[in-house]
């Protein structure tokens, strides 16, 4: 934020902890679109930003009628901005209610704006320090429904693998590690529902794709503390991650090391990673939770 990383609005995606309850009643915003005003602005395209606007952190979830009387307008021009806004998937429907939220996509419009924001002014400097002759790579992610979205890249080489990861990238969430070890500190029925949200391919000989394959995969991950990503991803291609986590345990992102495959062998890959995204991890854990960050409406650790 998340989700972020900007500050608080992107939640982790439909799997994550239920927003709170609020109110019913959205602020309705000042009117900066009037007739005449500037012949130079299209007022459709205000209007459709004052709808993404009228959602809030105090007001996450909206039904039709609040958006449309905090956005100013009709219902039925709040419901078509509402579905052209959900097919281009900035917004998405709460399951079984009537309400809409945005999307993490939203970010995509303001990623350089990230670069002035909490997580990232404080992982940068870390995500350096890792950076050097064995780590070739080091990120920031976050879970965004089945995908996980990179928020912050350092990267001192990878280019002979053809690897183009930078602020604002998408990857499934099964093949990487830093969606695995966000997975693993899910409840079992939002890993199911996450890994079953959309076709697992293969895009290594390494990926694993079969359900009960991960799932074991992600209980040793969660004992463990951290997740190894052999070429799964891609090929050639190595990556350890562990968890950002808050003062009550709650998963805010995840950092991730990578260094090609034919440079270390898995267990040089592991002693060389490990420790040091291990402690970047906690240091900026603990940053997090001095500065109070709740970003991205993250996950609870399930217990045991």
């Amino acid at each position: 934020m998340t989700r972020q990383i900007a500050n608080s609005p992107p939640r982790l995606s439909k799997v994550k902890a239920h927003a709170a309850p609020h109110s019913g009643r959205a602020k309705v915003l000042p009117r900066t679109d009037k007739a005449g005003s500037d012949k130079s602005r299209v007022q459709s395209l205000a209007k459709g930003f004052r709808v993404l606007e009228v959602f809030t952190r105090d007001e996450p979830e909206l039904v039709l009628a609040e958006v449309a009387r905090a956005a100013s307008l009709d219902n039925g021009s709040a419901f078509r901005f509402l579905n052209t806004l959900l097919a281009l998937g900035y917004v998405e429907r709460v399951d079984g209610t009537k309400r809409f939220r945005l999307t993490l996509k939203c970010l995509d419009l303001g990623f350089n704006a990230i670069a002035r924001t909490e997580l990232r002014q404080l992982a940068r400097p870390l995500l350096r320090s890792i950076v050097g002759e064995s780590i070739e790579a080091a990120s920031i992610a976050v879970l965004d429904g089945a995908e996980i979205v990179y928020v912050e890249r350092v990267q001192a080489g990878l280019a002979r693998l053809g690897v183009d990861v930078h602020i604002g990238s998408r990857a499934p969430v099964y093949s990487t590690a830093v969606g695995q070890v966000i997975l693993a500190h899910m409840p079992r029925t939002l890993q199911v529902e996450i890994l079953q949200a959309r076709p697992r391919e293969r895009r290594t000989n390494a990926t694993i794709v079969e359900l009960g394959a991960l799932l074991a995969k992600f209980e040793r991950i969660r004992r463990a503390g951290f997740a190894i990503s052999d070429q799964e991803n891609v090929a050639g291609l190595r990556v350890l991650a562990a968890p950002l986590v808050d003062a009550d345990g709650t998963v805010l992102a995840a950092i991730s090391v990578a260094a090609p495959a034919f440079n270390l062998s898995l267990a040089a890959f592991d002693k060389a990673a490990r420790q040091p995204v291990i402690a970047a991890a906690h240091r900026l854990s603990r940053a997090l939770q001095a500065a109070g960050s709740s970003s991205h409406r993250p996950l609870k650790i399930a217990a045991g």
